[in-house]
């Protein structure tokens, strides 16, 4: 089992815990609050089950009918998870606004503020640690289970602040208050990750940073090379797809000329970690002869 899984069963595991504990205080206190934070880490569990589901599939290497890989798995996992969400943060305040009217009682204990403190401090360790991975490995489904464990810091936060505020005023208006303000904060958790997911299906170009890393490698490039241009990125779950037009000296034989794109992609490949680089080689622009002393690349090299 890869880094990747392991971080997501990790994340199963734990919001799996805290789920149990939020419903138990919820039911026995009647917290909307806690109740809704209780959803967010359920959806949490059904999150990192299926981020789980997804990272194993997309590893697995390109076959007959996926020449490409399974990568974009995790972008659709995204987008499926979005919409769930959504739909939760909705309810959440459909039933916030319900409980309002109705005007039901509520009552906190210690341990009910305990428990909520702690799961606040398992929020932050999850999210710390889906994000250090995501970002070492590169990972969408990663990346994106982190930005919903951190909109659970905000969550749990607001759902301790609720029980305060209700228990020294008396006022359940208060708890009610902060489980709508969950139920946005899901909502716009979901936006982001709804953005992201769609961005990858629809092959959106690399990042920047990484885009000027490649640029970077590429401006350290000398004789016998010209330049480059056509430049082209896409994604693919965490796999990075370039391909671009190089530009070569004349006088250079077929066989030279390969060697020196294989060289290329060596390099690309050892400074960015799950990219495929495919270059296509164009002669240079320049119209000298194809000698060493009138070769305008072999003079500045």
């Amino acid at each position: 089992m890869e880094i990747r899984q392991r971080t997501s069963l990790f994340a199963i595991v734990a919001a799996f815990i805290l789920a149990g504990c939020k419903f138990a205080v919820g039911m026995n206190s009647g917290s909307m609050a806690v109740v809704s934070s209780g959803l967010d880490s359920l959806l949490d569990v059904f999150m990192s089950a299926m981020n789980f589901l997804a990272i194993g599939k997309s590893i697995q290497p390109p076959d007959r009918t996926h020449h490409y890989g399974h990568g974009k798995v995790e972008n659709l996992a995204a987008v499926t998870q979005s919409f769930v969400i959504l739909c939760t943060g909705g309810i959440i305040i459909f039933k916030s606004a319900q409980k309002f009217l109705a005007n039901e009682e509520i009552s906190y204990s210690i341990l009910d503020a305990g428990v909520m403190a702690l799961s606040l401090i398992f929020s932050f360790v999850i999210s710390r640690r889906l994000n250090r991975v995501g970002k070492d490995t590169d990972s969408g489904a990663l990346k994106a289970d982190a930005l919903h464990y951190a909109s659970d810091l905000y969550s749990n936060s607001a759902a301790i602040t609720a029980m305060i505020l209700t228990y020294y005023t008396g006022m359940i208006f208060f708890d009610l208050l902060f489980a709508g303000i969950v139920g946005i904060i899901i909502i716009s958790s979901a936006r982001k990750i709804l953005k992201s997911g769609i961005l990858g299906l629809m092959d959106s170009p690399i990042p920047k940073s990484i885009e000027k890393e490649l640029m970077e490698i590429i401006g350290r490039l000398s004789y016998p090379c010209a330049g480059i241009h056509k430049l082209r990125s896409r994604l693919s779950g965490n796999r990075k797809y370039v391909d671009f037009h190089l530009l070569l000296c004349r006088k250079l034989l077929i066989l030279d000329a390969h060697e020196q794109t294989k060289k290329i992609e060596q390099e690309i490949k050892s400074k960015i970690p799950a990219m495929d680089v495919l270059i296509h080689m164009e002669p240079c622009p320049y119209k000298c002869e194809l000698t060493d002393a009138t070769c305008m690349l072999a003079k500045t090299a």
